[in-house]
């Protein structure tokens, strides 16, 4: 399980890949989502690439896990000395490295961070140090959404629009694969 040691109140990059990809395998895929090749590498190689450029600490959790919430519970209870944490899942290969420091800056002003693009909720979610308990009690397939409705009927959530594509192009399916690889391959406008 690597991960890169976190400085002092710095948040964390949870990279979950626990996930069984199973509607990936339904869509026809041949091999887990995460290992699928997106312009010549696995997809999980993209997504650290971008986690890695970002200067952030990170931490890979792999484990297998029964739910999302398992993930990362076990994720934060491996970081515990974070000062926060966001939470990237695997099949993200388009995020991009300042989408990701942007949402380690917000945590500065709310106790959770919701970014989204063009409309859509996206990924990492940032939870702030003080959620941590909340965090390590999580079980199960909903992952943290408990979390982010509690903070946000306390008034403690900021909704941060991202400009990139990438915090919302997961691949759950081969079409999700093959529409990832054509947003990657585009050339700059």
């Amino acid at each position: 399980m690597p991960s890169t040691a976190p400085p002092a109140a710095s948040p964390v990059v949870l990279v979950l890949a626990s996930g069984r990809g199973e509607r990936f395998r339904a869509s026809g895929g041949q091999v887990h989502k995460l290992q699928a090749p997106l312009a010549g590498k696995p997809v999980l190689q993209h997504t650290l690439g971008a986690v890695r450029a970002s200067g952030l600490a990170w931490h890979l959790e792999d484990a297998g896990h029964p739910g999302m919430g398992d993930s990362i519970a076990a994720a934060v209870r491996a970081t515990q000395g974070a000062g926060g944490w966001l939470v990237l899942p695997g099949d993200l290969p388009l995020i991009e490295p300042a989408s990701l420091r942007q949402v380690a800056a917000a945590l500065a002003h709310a106790a959770v961070v919701l970014p989204s693009h063009g409309g859509t909720r996206g990924h990492p979610v940032g939870f702030a140090a003080d959620c941590r308990d909340e965090l390590l009690a999580l079980s199960g397939e909903a992952g943290a959404a408990a979390v982010v409705h509690a903070r946000k009927r306390a008034g403690q959530v900021l909704e941060l629009v991202l400009h990139g594509p990438g915090c919302v192009t997961d691949i759950d399916t081969l079409d999700d694969l093959a529409r990832a690889e054509r947003l990657l391959l585009r050339p700059p406008a």
